[in-house]
Parts: C-alpha cells; sequence; structure tokens
C-alpha cells in the first residue's frame, strides 16, 4: 500500500509539480509547526538539555514561526507568494548553516570528527543560497526531484514486498 501511494505521489509530482508544490507547502508548514512546537515545549519541559541551548532554541522559535506563515499564507496569497516563502527558507538554511558551524567549531574539542557537521552546515548555506537566488526554479525542480524519489522508493517497496511475498509461498 506504501508503495501504491508512493507512486501515486511521485507521479503526481512529476506531472504537475506546481499543485504538488502547494501540497508540499501545506505539508512542510505542518512539520514544521510541530516540529519547532515540540521542539520548544522538550527545552521547556523535557528535563534533558543540550550544550547548545540557545542554538535549539532560536532553531525551533525559527521551524515555528516559519510553519506558521506557510499555513496562513493561502489565505494571503497576494502578500506570502512561493517565491516570499522560498526566501524565508533560504534564509532560514543559512542560519542554520552558519550556526552548525559556529557551534562545531567552537566545541570541536567534544567532537572526534568535526567534518560532517561542518559539511552539513556548508550544505545548508549552498541550498540556503539556491533558494534565495532562484526561489521558484528551486521549488519546482526539488518538488521534481522528490517525485522521482518517490517513484523510485516506490519500485523498491514493490521489490521488497515481491520478496516477501515469495518467502512466505516458500514457507
Amino acid at each position: 500500500m506504501r508503495g501504491v501511494l508512493m507512486l501515486l505521489a511521485g507521479l503526481y509530482a512529476i506531472i504537475w509539480p506546481g499543485e504538488a508544490l502547494t501540497v508540499l507547502v501545506l505539508a512542510g508548514g505542518i512539520l514544521l509547526v510541530i516540529d519547532g512546537a515540540l521542539g520548544l515545549w522538550s527545552l521547556t519541559f523535557g528535563g534533558g538539555k543540550s550544550g547548545n541551548y540557545w542554538f535549539d532554541v532560536v532553531s525551533n522559535a525559527l521551524s515555528l514561526i516559519l510553519g506558521i506563515l506557510i499555513l496562513i499564507s493561502p489565505f494571503l496569497a497576494t502578500i506570502f507568494t512561493v517565491t516570499f516563502l522560498s526566501t524565508l527558507v533560504g534564509i532560514a538554511a543559512l542560519v542554520v548553516g552558519i550556526m552548525q558551524i559556529w557551534v562545531i567549531v567552537r566545541e570541536r574539542e567534544s567532537y572526534a570528527r568535526i567534518w560532517p557537521v561542518v559539511l552539513s552546515g556548508i550544505s545548508y548555506i549552498l541550498l540556503g543560497l539556491v533558494f534565495l537566488f532562484s526561489p521558484l526554479l528551486s521549488a519546482s525542480i526539488g518538488v521534481i526531484f522528490g517525485g522521482v524519489l518517490l517513484v523510485f522508493f516506490a519500485f523498491g517497496l514493490f521489490g521488497w514486498a515481491w520478496r516477501l511475498y515469495q518467502r512466505s509461498k516458500a514457507a
């Protein structure tokens, strides 16, 4: 069932990237609100604290604010366009990338290897720059690329389901 849903979603994204982008933006807004709210809740009531408290507060607050802006954008379509939202995503990615690099370099003694986190920060910065300089194109290409990945994953799930079916017949 997951494979069929992935295949349909992937084909939808490939054939109608604009409409799929709208659905993805709304789903992404929901996920950002949930992630930001749960992150802030866990910092407040969760008991466990990381060594990067303010980094966690800022990233969760940005996630929450960005999610709310995305969710209200259908009602304010003339004000909040995909370009504006892509610019916000680009700025958020830049901030997160810079903060990741700054924190890991500052606390490099605590880590065996810092290069994976530095590469992650650099990739966030590059993603942010792409979204800032080419927002509509990057969003459409991202949707189509995501659709292609969904189709590949769907066929992978079909193969896995077929192998499980064959094993159950042999047993």
